[in-house]
């Protein structure tokens, strides 16, 4: 039976990911800090554990577990993450630390440390990156600085593991349903207070609060992102990158044709209380 290791397993795409990897048949290791988060996961068979990624020791002990209980892992999912946004000059750089602490060296303590067994069973390393990895919205440096990070680690692993039998991922998903736009929204307001950036903060807080809403369907649901995430674990020769979801596309495409000064306008406009009344309206149209 294969064994897939999942961090931050206790919510969202990590949460998701692991119930359709134990549906399919795997052995599952979740792992997550908030392990009273994960206890319906034991009624489903999946093995769960503390897991801090920021942590050398903890992240250690989690896959000593598996391998004690398993004998050897074939999968790595790296799904812990979040978003800390605010105004660049406004975070603190501890906080600007704790993100890349989690986002980018979380994730690679995890594959260095997988690695040599995954070389033994020819297994892979998922990536759970983003499409801000490849775009960049106002307010959201550091957390972008995070995702772009993860695809230029990426990348440097796919190229150097090449002929080891050990594929590398990277999933670019665009806006997914989750509590990251509250928390996003809250950082934003927290980060901004008393700030020349105070009133942009709460416009785009507003933005998040109105599109990350438990109602609307155009969000890509955490379950549909865990197909992505079990697909690319079982195809024959998966994609490097599976960029997909609201959005994600569009924001990706605009990046990329879109002279500098150009998006940069777009983003700002996007990013105000004039669109979030925009995003109201159409939305009592679509129900009149």
């Amino acid at each position: 039976m294969k064994v897939v290791l999942i961090t931050g397993a206790s919510s969202g795409i990590g949460r998701a990911a692991a119930l359709l990897f134990s549906e399919r048949g795997y052995t599952v290791y979740a792992g997550a800090r908030r392990t009273e988060r994960m206890r319906d996961l034991i009624e489903k068979g999946i093995h769960t554990l503390p897991l801090d990624v920021t942590d050398s020791d903890s992240c250690e002990r989690f896959i000593s577990a598996a391998l004690k209980g398993a004998g050897h892992i074939d999968v790595l999912v790296n799904s812990a993450g979040y978003g800390a946004y605010g105004p660049i000059e406004a975070v603190a750089l501890d906080k600007a630390r704790s993100q890349l602490e989690v986002n980018v060296f979380g994730a690679m303590r995890m594959a260095q440390l997988c690695l040599p067994h995954l070389r033994e069973s020819g297994g892979r390393i998922i990536h759970i990156g983003s499409a801000g990895g490849r775009s960049v919205t106002p307010f959201g440096g550091w957390y972008h600085a995070s995702k772009y990070a993860l695809e230029a680690l990426t990348d440097a692993m796919r190229m150097e593991l090449k002929g080891s039998g050990v594929e590398v991922v990277l999933l670019e998903p665009g806006g997914v349903h989750s509590a990251w736009g509250g928390i996003t929204a809250d950082h934003l307001r927290v980060a901004g207070r008393g700030t020349v950036y105070e009133r942009d903060c709460d416009e785009m807080a507003a933005v998040y609060r109105a599109v990350y809403r438990e109602d609307n369907p155009i969000l890509t649901s955490p379950e549909r992102v865990a197909h992505r995430i079990v697909r690319a674990a079982q195809v024959r020769r998966p994609r490097a990158r599976y960029l997909f979801g609201f959005g994600a596309h569009t924001l990706v495409g605009l990046h990329a044709i879109l002279p500098s000064r150009a998006y940069d306008r777009l983003m700002t406009r996007v990013f105000t209380s004039s669109a979030v009344r925009k995003f109201a309206e159409q939305k009592e149209n679509r129900q009149a």
